[in-house]
Formats: structure tokens, sequence, C-alpha cells
């Protein structure tokens, strides 16, 4: 039987994207891709992604996560929903910071100055294009050559490339919403410049503090907000001299403040989370997964 069969779970949502929190500290062990899908169905818990909680591997740390999205693909990073756990412990615990690790490495959280709204540490940008990773080397991340359309008049083309724990391509428009992302986000998602796929966005500088997104999210689809994408919009924005270190992100969701610290490279997201519901999961979605 899944593990996830009869399993509670906490339905939230950072500014609109949906986040589904399964704690497993206390039943180890890990769920399959099939499993994963199954939990997103329309009579289970519909999500962007699910975060698993599990017991902590690393002294110091406060829990280690699994983050699936709804595809049933394992992703490194996720901004929202590392805000979204945090705001569970923060309310179990009583604490204003702690630590959590992913597969992209040790993240800190910490609440904010107002209540459902907290910050996370989504460390340091990566640029090199065996590290974000592309299938062939690019000595300038900024932009790359790669575009869509035809070659004398792309639709869109020479975006910045960051990895923030999971791959990001940013194509600069005038206007983010002159341009369907439902048809194009799949195409460049899955172009063969990116062997691991990658999260698409669209970015608008509207000022020197303020972009406009919209994200096409790596093994989820249109979301309304993806915390990893603003951050690389952020720090792709600083990178081209377009903004200063730190932007409010306006995204379909809401806002997100970033800001990526000269001192040390780490990019800070702060935002608000909400809560929607509460549930178990009906072990009748898993039993064709079982199968799979």
């Amino acid at each position: 039987m899944s593990a996830l069969a009869n399993h509670a779970f906490v339905k939230m949502n950072g500014l609109g994207n949906e986040i589904v929190v399964v704690d497993m500290r206390a039943q180890p062990g890990a769920i399959g891709a099939a499993e994963a899908r199954a939990a997103a169905q329309p009579n289970g818990a519909p999500y962007d992604q699910l975060i698993t909680l599990h017991a902590p591997r690393t002294p110091g740390t406060d829990g280690y996560l699994r983050i699936y999205n709804n595809d049933g693909s394992e992703a490194g990073a996720c901004g929202n929903g590392m805000r979204c756990v945090a705001e569970l412990l923060f309310k179990e615990t009583g604490r204003s910071a702690l630590t959590l690790e992913t597969t992209a490495g040790l993240l800190s959280c910490w609440k904010g100055d107002r209540p459902l709204v907290s910050t996370v540490d989504m460390g340091k940008p990566r640029f090199a294009w065996n590290e974000i990773p592309l299938a062939e080397k690019f000595d300038d991340t900024r932009a790359i050559a790669l575009q869509i359309g035809p070659t004398a008049k792309p639709i869109l083309h020479s975006p910045s490339v960051v990895s923030m724990g999971n791959p990001h391509a940013i194509f600069w428009v005038d206007d983010v919403g002159a341009y369907d992302l439902g048809k194009l986000g799949p195409l460049l998602e899955n172009h063969p410049i990116f062997p691991e796929r990658a999260n698409i966005s669209l970015a608008q500088v509207v000022s020197r503090d303020r972009l406009v997104l919209r994200t096409w999210e790596r093994g989820a689809g249109l979301t309304k907000a993806c915390g990893s994408a603003a951050c690389a919009a952020a720090v792709a924005a600083v990178r081209l001299g377009l903004t200063g270190r730190t932007v409010m992100v306006t995204l379909p969701g809401g806002e997100l403040r970033i800001e990526w610290r000269a001192h040390d490279d780490h990019v800070l997201m702060t935002g608000p989370v909400a809560y929607e519901y509460e549930g178990k999961f009906d072990p009748a979605l898993f039993e064709v997964s079982a199968t799979q």
C-alpha cells in the first residue's frame, strides 16, 4: 500500500502557488512518481508541488524535504513551498527561525514582520553552463543563443539562464501578457539545450526596483507564482544591469520581495503564505499507481 494512503496532508499556497505538505517524520520512506501523480488528481489534493517533510538527516537542521511536481518529477528547490513548510514548523515549535534541507542544500527560513509572511534564504545562484545545466557550453549565460519562431523574426530569443537549485530560463519582453506561455512553455521546457528541462519565465522590467513575471514551471505547467523563478529573474536582471539588488517581483498571484545580497551572494525571498484546508488521501487514489 502507498505510504500516502490514509495519510494526512495540509493544503497551502504561496501567492496561489498550490502546495501540499505531507509530514512523514514519523514514517520513514519515500513516495514514487506514480504516487505523486495520483495524489494530484482532482479527487485527491491538486497541487503544483507536493512536499514531504522527513526527519532531519543532517545535525543542526529541522527537517529534510523532498519536492514533487504534479507530473511526478522531483525538484531541488521550491521557495513558496519552503515558506509553507516553515510556517507549519513555526506554528508547531514556537520558533522564529529554522533550517531545512533539500537536494539543493541547506536553506534557512525566518518569520517576517507580519503574520503568515516569512523569508527563505535560497542560497547562491549558479551561472556556469554545466551547473545549470545546459547541453552545450556557453561562456556567458546572461544571454544564450536560443530562440523560438522564425530565424529572421523570433517570437522569443536570447534568454538569461540561472540555476536556483533548479534550471531557469528568463526571456526579457516588453509585455509578459502578449505571449501564449501555455503553448510556448512546454516547447521551451523540453528544448534539447536543457538536459534536465527548465522553468521558463517571461520577465518585464518596470523600473529599477520592480519586475513583472509569468512562469511555465517545469513539471507543473502554468503557475500563479514560482518563487525560485522570481529569484532567478531578479538575479538575471542584476547581471544585465537592469535593476538593483532588491526588487519587488509581481506575479499573477501577488508580489515577492527578492534581495540578492552583495556580501555573500545569497538570494532572499520574502512573501506570504496561506492555509487552505487539511485532509487525508483516499487509498483508492493509489490502487492504479501501485502497479506502475
